[in-house]
């Protein structure tokens, strides 16, 4: 009854924060619910459906991958001089995000909402407070499993330094806009904050935090890496850098090692660290012989699988299958795995590997580099992308 209390009491208060952020009269707030919580809300509200084991499988819609091109960084005082404006990061301009802002608070009003207060950064030196707010019971399911939880409840009623806000049922008016289509993945470091709409495929949510870290930690000294990473029982740390689907997560998982994360680290004057509590793992063709450990995770109670197809009768999955997509996904919590480090941190790599998927025999399958090799092919950073990771990539 307290903690009921509690949560009540929390939710009033974040209801007038939102209020005063433009949200004047939003629905029921689902506030840190628990994963058995959060699977009676995605069944109740039909998001998605139980498979053996206990994972819940759910469909992101016609988005089965990252829209790259619709990622913008607001351009403001803050902003102006701190990003390497380009084709990567495309500048959205402080009038069209305040006008959709707008319309996306108009969108939520008297809807239900699911919030989440995460965390980022493993390093408490570095570690960045997050809200995440969904319309959907299995995005706030997702956003539980792959950040990191509030070790206390004095950390838990503490203010976000950044705010998610995920409206996949707003779809933007280009024209009106100002957005290359119907989907936009913003950022506005003035406003610490990130829209994202259009899209139901919750990898836009991890990559928004990411973008997140990657503009925060250079100006604190901290070098972001898209890499998993591993502890041996000498503490020797390995990373491993390349592009989703190229084994990051496979190799982070060997079963002599300690894994540390499986995508997204910060590399400080101590060592290195995970920005996140969790996985997002391919697995499509997933074997539990090749990889156990993964495979296992895809049956477990808690795992959200994106786009996985299942059999209506008998509920068991079929990871072979690919008709929805080659990126189907599994978000589990690190602790659903058996071996791993349990501060998400390490020392200073001593192994540095750089993986390609290389589709047409350029490289040989393993290369021992000098530092300036390492160097150079590591911003070169040469793979054939794979099938299905960005929406639109096919080959």
């Amino acid at each position: 009854m307290i903690a009921t209390a509690l949560r009540e009491r929390r939710s009033e208060t974040i209801r007038q924060a939102l209020a005063e952020q433009g949200l004047v009269n939003a629905g029921h707030i689902h506030l840190d619910y628990s994963t058995p919580e959060l699977v009676e809300q995605v069944i109740q509200r039909k998001e998605g459906r139980l498979a053996v084991g206990g994972a819940v499988v759910v469909g992101t819609g016609i988005y089965t991958g990252r829209s790259a091109n619709d990622k913008y960084i607001v351009e403001e005082p803050s902003s102006r001089e701190q990003v390497a404006w380009g084709k990567t990061n495309r500048p959205f301009s402080p009038e069209n995000y305040e006008r959709l802002r707008r319309r996306v608070m108009a969108f939520l009003q008297e809807r239900d909402l699911f919030i989440q207060e995460c965390r980022a950064g493993a390093d408490p030196r570095f570690q960045q407070r997050v809200r995440v707010i969904t319309q959907w019971a299995w995005q706030a399911m997702f956003a539980r499993n792959l950040f990191i939880h509030p070790r206390t409840f004095n950390e838990m009623i503490q203010e976000p330094d950044y705010t998610v806000i995920v409206v996949p049922g707003f779809k933007a008016h280009p024209q009106e806009d100002g957005t290359r289509s119907e989907v936009f993945i913003i950022f506005h470091p003035g406003r610490r904050e990130i829209l994202i709409g259009g899209t139901g495929y919750a990898g836009e949510i991890k990559k928004s935090i990411f973008t997140v870290m990657n503009y925060l930690m250079p100006q604190r000294g901290v070098l972001p890496m898209h890499c998993s990473a591993n502890i041996g029982v000498d503490n020797d740390c390995a990373i491993f850098f390349g592009l989703s689907g190229t084994g990051k997560t496979t190799l982070s998982t060997d079963p002599e090692r300690r894994m540390i994360g499986d995508d997204e680290h910060g590399w400080s004057d101590q060592g290195i660290f995970n920005f996140e509590g969790g996985c997002y793992a391919k697995v499509i063709n997933l074997s539990a012989h090749a990889e156990p450990e993964i495979w296992g995770c895809t049956r477990r109670f808690g795992t959200v699988l994106e786009n996985v197809v299942m059999d209506p009768v008998s509920r068991r999955v079929d990871l072979y299958d690919s008709q929805f997509t080659e990126n189907t996904r599994a978000a589990y919590p690190l602790t659903s795995l058996t071996n791993i480090q349990a501060n998400s941190m390490g020392e200073h790599p001593k192994h540095v590997i750089l993986l390609a998927a290389d589709a047409f025999g350029v490289l040989p399958p393993v290369a021992q580099l000098s530092n300036e090799q390492a160097m150079y092919h590591f911003l070169s950073g040469y793979t054939a992308k794979l099938a299905g990771t960005e929406v639109g990539l096919t080959t």
